[in-house]
């Protein structure tokens, strides 16, 4: 099976050639250089330059010129910039890779445990080919979704991702395309969905040279951190939507991923009707495809008109939300952290068992620290709507120490947050790692030059003063050092020893009685819940086979004198409960 998606830019082979096509409103001439060559390009009534080259194959590079800038200039729709972002373009055949997964139907995502990862450092190596060597690893742990941070071609050797400028190219230096849908295919073959994290909200300071010829791409009428936003809603956006929308279409359709990440679609400044989210979740549903396609946002809007379902309970647009409201809450019971966002969680209990039982804490509520409403009713939203997590790549790399949640709690602490995640009735998430309790932290990296790379130090400095009162700021490497991303790979030799390798056999054990007692009975519904304490809850969910999951808790550091009889049988605890009272740092699952 081979697989390829058309869309009206970029290089195109046929059978005698290449068909070439490039949008650049704000020009009035251009050409492609192919493999040293000039080929004239004709300009049609809507800004796009059109070209056929019959000397053109696979592996040539190309770049664009045009008529008033002095420089060359890749592809924006490039599928591959080997020698990176700044050089020429690679055409690439994408119908040579024969995909093996022709019996892949996907997962469903009710019952997701999804572990994201940075290919770059998850192994030593960094690439597809040494990532795909731990697949099985994953397989036998019990994940059943594999999240990949942006792939995106981004300035340097390494970038956590967010700072792409050719969406359509996988950033070289991981391997080369095909290598990347080997990983895929082999993902598939052990029952492993693969998601990619995506990024439609800004392109990265280095190498985006749309400017140059696509003025319109861009509108001032919305102001980002990143400068003009893109145009989504302005006079000509229609090409940048697509843009876009064929990008989601292409990793979908052409690396057979399962679904995508939309990262921090806040940032994503949008008057129009139907907003840009709303038509690319249209054309990802309208997509013909054998394998369930999952859309997952980032949206600290908390908009729950996205995750709106059907009749039968699917999704109309998007199949779920990152829910920072479980962590926020959690983290302040954990850690009684109160800068920053965490001032919006005063009372994390009660705001826990909110996010427990409708998924968003704030649904239409003040928020102080954003300076308004925040979010709307979440309640008939069906659990799988949110993913829940501990950490992620962003709660651990936004730290200035970079730490991960289990080395800064106490022991008692952090099995009650493990064992609290593990049977909760959504789709779950950890970060690379997390199973064994990784000495690594996860520091943010990027590969700039002196000037942009001074900038990105002192813009992180500023954006999270708050956190750096108790770090001293030459204790952590620069985030565009090499430092910095030797301090993200991970240390698989951790493993063997304590007590990396008791967290592993504890996480092993966990997932496992997750996919026995509960995955087999899902989806379920809230039913109910109290709570007794202010740190202090329980929780109940009715599942498809008629039993009732409920979770017990008292994270607080004293004990719970005269809880509720518990009914039921025990799934997991932290402890046994002694008499009339739940011990402090007390979790209990239990199935009646």
């Amino acid at each position: 099976m081979k697989s390829a998606h058309d869309m009206p830019f970029g290089a195109s082979l046929t059978s005698g050639g290449a068909r070439f096509a490039v949008w650049a409103p704000s020009v009035d001439a251009a050409e492609v250089v192919v493999d040293g060559r000039r080929v004239p390009m004709q300009r049609d009534a809507h800004g796009f330059f059109h070209c056929f080259d019959d000397k053109a194959a696979p592996g040539s590079r190309y770049a664009f010129r045009f008529a008033g800038v002095d420089i060359e200039v890749p592809d924006p729709a490039s599928r591959f910039n080997p020698d990176g972002v700044h050089e020429p373009s690679e055409i690439i055949d994408p119908r040579a890779y024969e995909w093996r997964d022709g019996d892949w139907g996907g997962r469903t995502f009710q019952d997701a445990v999804i572990y994201e990862l940075h290919v770059g450092t998850f192994t030593p190596q960094g690439t597809y080919a040494a990532a795909a060597e731990r697949l099985d690893y994953l397989a036998s742990l019990g994940v059943t979704a594999i999240e990949l941070m942006p792939l995106a071609a981004t300035p340097g050797r390494w970038n956590w991702g967010y700072d792409g400028v050719l969406p359509f190219a996988p950033h070289a230096p991981l391997g080369r395309p095909d290598d990347l849908k080997r990983f895929i295919d082999a993902a598939h073959e052990r029952g492993l969905m693969v998601l990619l994290d995506v990024v439609y909200n800004h392109f990265g300071p280095e190498g985006n040279y749309l400017g140059h010829y696509a003025q319109a791409f861009f509108t001032a009428r919305h102001q980002t951190p990143w400068g003009n936003g893109i145009n989504f809603d302005d006079r000509s956006s229609a090409v940048a939507r697509q843009f876009f929308i064929h990008n989601a279409l292409y990793w979908l359709d052409e690396y057979h991923f399962d679904g995508l990440r939309l990262d921090a679609v806040h940032a994503i400044i949008d008057d129009s009707d139907p907003s840009f989210l709303r038509e690319l979740a249209a054309a990802v549903r309208a997509l013909p495809s054998r394998r369930a396609l999952h859309l997952v946002l980032e949206n600290d809007r908390n908009d729950a008109g996205l995750l709106a379902r059907d009749a039968d309970g699917r999704p109309l647009e998007y199949s779920a939300q990152w829910n920072d409201d479980f962590h926020h809450t959690l983290y302040v019971l954990l850690t009684a952290e109160t800068r920053g966002h965490f001032a919006d969680y005063a009372e994390p209990g009660a705001q826990l068992l909110r996010s427990l039982r409708e998924g968003f804490a704030y649904q239409g509520e003040h928020s102080g620290h954003r300076g308004g409403d925040r979010g709307t009713a979440s309640a008939s939203l069906p659990p799988e709507a949110f993913v829940n997590f501990l950490q992620n790549h962003d709660q651990i790399g936004n730290r200035p120490d970079a730490a991960r949640m289990w080395a800064l709690l106490e022991p008692p602490r952090m099995l009650a947050a493990e064992t609290l995640l593990s049977l909760l009735p959504t789709p779950i998430l950890l970060f690379m790692g997390d199973e064994f309790h990784a000495p690594s932290g996860f520091p943010f990296f990027c590969d700039f030059g002196e000037e942009l790379a001074r900038a990105v130090t002192e813009g992180r400095h500023r954006e999270f003063a708050s956190f750096w009162q108790d770090v001293a700021a030459d204790s952590v490497p620069g985030p565009a050092t090499e430092a910095a991303r030797a301090a993200a790979v991970l240390d698989w030799a951790a493993i063997t020893r304590e007590p990396h390798r008791g967290a592993l056999e504890r996480a092993r054990e966990r997932f496992a009685l997750r996919h026995r007692e509960l995955a087999p009975r899902l989806p379920a519904r809230s039913a109910g819940g109290a709570l007794l304490g202010p740190a202090t809850l329980t929780a109940r969910w009715s599942l498809a086979d008629g039993t009732i999951l409920s979770v017990a808790a008292n994270l607080a550091d004293a004990a719970f004198p005269g809880p509720p009889v518990r009914r039921g049988r025990t799934l997991l605890t932290t402890a046994t409960a002694a008499g009339r009272e739940w011990p402090p740092w007390y979790v209990e699952w239990t199935l009646e």
